[in-house]
């Protein structure tokens, strides 16, 4: 049985929103997951104070994820990158220009 942590679609057309959730690999993107780890909402809102960049909202129970990945489920690629931000995984693909700068 191989586990994965990835996004399942939800919200209306041009208004995506995502629960980050373990489920089995060969299931369907929407089927019921084993788990629901968090949410996404990729749709940038505007900071409370009204100045700076605009925020991406990430909720999620980090030592659920951290069970997870301790027992062996893989991460999709965008669920790397969620996870990464938060601090879980290291990045998995890296700029070109840091990549320049270590090689100097």
């Amino acid at each position: 049985m191989v586990l994965k942590i990835r996004l399942a679609r939800f919200g209306k057309r041009n208004a995506p929103f995502y629960n980050i959730v373990v489920a089995q690999a060969r299931t369907a993107r929407n089927s019921k997951p084993l788990e629901v780890l968090g949410t996404y909402d990729p749709v940038p809102k505007p900071p409370p104070s009204g100045e700076g960049k605009a925020i991406k909202d990430i909720k999620l129970d980090t030592s659920r994820a951290k069970y997870w990945l301790g027992v062996g489920a893989q991460p999709s690629d965008p669920a790397w990158r969620l996870l990464s931000m938060i601090g879980l995984l290291e990045p998995k693909y890296r700029g070109q220009r840091v990549e320049e700068e270590e090689g100097r």
